[in-house]
């Protein structure tokens, strides 16, 4: 598969890369040998792999849960650096 201009820039795009005009030569050469070698993989025969369900075989070490006491409330507007009565205040999100 070739990558032509278009293709780079939509992918340039959607993965928000950024390059000069004179690198776009050699990324469009770049993603093509990658895609290229990535293709090879359709030859190699998975019919007896078993799907991955996780990237390790690691065991997640888990503890059991403990009821403790909580964070009171004026506590926890203590280290709030800016705060109204009973709440935080934050910056404006959203007009």
């Amino acid at each position: 598969m070739q990558i032509d201009r278009a293709l780079l820039d939509k992918i340039a795009h959607l993965a928000r890369l950024e390059f000069d005009e004179k690198d776009a030569g050699k990324m469009m050469k770049d993603m093509s040998a990658i895609v290229t070698w990535v293709e090879q993989l359709n030859n190699v025969n998975t019919d007896t792999v078993a799907p991955l369900t996780s990237m390790s075989h690691e065991v997640n070490a888990m503890r059991e849960d403990e009821v403790k006491p909580h964070l009171a409330h004026d506590e926890a507007l203590l280290s709030a650096p800016r705060k109204d009565a009973d709440y935080f205040r934050v910056p404006k999100v959203l007009e």
